[in-house]
């Protein structure tokens, strides 16, 4: 009886460590295995993707429905009401340089409603409808507060109001609280049959659909210039970023900081963070779909190259840092090359070298952009610096 008892514990001993080294995440490039991106321009007939209207007919479409599908679920198109409103205002903040707003954006579905709460900052200098910035922010609400008595570099919102821009931001908990537990406490349940399908949104696709009822306030503001605006987010709100962007054309830039797994690093290569390890600590995030690619990325029929694609032709930027490898700075450089086929369908010319710049040497006046600057994983005014220079070149500002 010892003896089976024996046996037994060490069989669980060797489940167990078989678990924790399919978790164990790879810092080693001469780990990371050998793999083949599934083609973005070959179709599921594998015919050859040669041009934009067939790209946007055929091939996008596919590819939507595949990441709608196994990754990040469906997303909702249709509501019973959408109402805005300025719950308070000051038109002379920071300093008589900004026009804040505090707006209301309440959607009601099935007898249900969710309040999605908007800070705005207006540049007072600007003589005509602004572009403006808006970040899905997934940090504490501390960090984009209105009255300006904490000032984050996350949201460096002076400096943005400066360079002539607005800046918006609204926080992920209005959508789907940042938990398993109460995800479902918000915008799902406006769409309660989205739980219980294996392709279901879940929080990610709640955040991104968040930012697309904003936009739909935005082009009912006069002081904002709604086709011109770039979307943000960093770490998991990059990866809301990227796939807001995907979904709702209307966003004319998306910049992703920091997104990692799931987000702008490529799946296949497994260095950082892998699928199981985003699947097992935030299980709320993607759909039950994805979770049968634990340890299977090589089965994925997209990587996040193809995500990246989605956004063609409009200009994308994706960051890294150099202390944050669990986000994969190389493989999210590679996901921006691997791009750069369907931005060509457009005749748009990548600037991207063919390795990875050094650090805090930013691309910036390309469609495809990177930067991979000194520090952690955090969005800092160096980020936001770039994001500008980024925004100035293709808005056709500065000029």
């Amino acid at each position: 009886m010892k003896a089976y008892l024996l046996t037994c514990l060490s069989l669980i001993i060797c489940i167990q460590l078989h678990a924790q080294n399919h978790e164990e995440s790879n810092y080693e490039e001469s780990k990371v295995p050998a793999y083949t991106l599934p083609d973005v321009l070959k179709s599921s007939d594998n015919k050859t993707i040669k041009n934009k209207k067939a790209w946007e007919k055929i091939r996008r479409p596919e590819v939507l429905t595949l990441f709608e599908d196994n990754i990040y679920g469906q997303v909702p198109k249709s509501f019973e009401d959408i109402r805005f409103s300025v719950l308070s205002e000051d038109k002379s903040s920071m300093n008589g340089k900004a026009h804040r707003k505090d707006v209301l954006i309440e959607v009601s579905n099935q007898n249900k409603s969710v309040r999605i709460n908007l800070v705005l900052f207006t540049p007072n200098k600007a003589i005509k409808p602004s572009p403006a910035f808006l970040l899905i922010n997934n940090r504490g609400k501390e960090n984009t507060d209105p009255s300006r008595k904490i000032i984050s570099e996350f949201w460096p919102a002076e400096l943005v109001i400066d360079a002539g821009y607005a800046i918006a931001a609204f926080h992920v908990s209005d959508l789907a609280p940042d938990n398993k537990a109460e995800f479902m406490n918000g915008v799902m349940q406006l769409y309660p049959e989205q739980l219980s399908a294996d392709n279901g949104m879940r929080a990610i696709g709640a955040w991104g659909w968040g930012a697309s009822r904003v936009m739909d306030y935005f082009v009912t503001d006069p002081q904002i210039n709604a086709k011109k605006v770039a979307l943000t987010g960093h770490s998991r709100g990059g990866k809301a970023s990227l796939w807001a962007a995907a979904q709702d054309q209307r966003f004319a830039i998306c910049i992703t900081n920091c997104s990692g797994s799931t987000g702008a690093a490529l799946a296949r290569r497994q260095f950082g963070e892998r699928v199981r390890r985003i699947n097992t600590s935030f299980p709320h995030w993607f759909n039950t779909n994805y979770k049968k690619f634990n340890d299977h990325e090589e089965l994925l029929p997209v990587d996040q190259h193809m995500l990246i694609s989605l956004i063609a032709p409009r200009p994308v930027y994706a960051t890294n840092a150099s202390e944050d490898l669990w986000a994969d700075p190389k493989g999210t450089f590679l996901s921006l090359k691997n791009a750069e086929d369907v931005y060509g369908l457009y005749g748009l010319k990548s600037k991207l070298p063919e390795v990875p710049p050094g650090l805090n040497y930013p691309v910036i006046e390309s469609p495809l952009a990177y930067h991979n600057r000194e520090g952690k994983h955090d969005m800092t005014v160096y980020d936001w610096k770039q994001f500008i220079r980024f925004a100035d070149y293709h808005f056709g500002r500065g000029k």
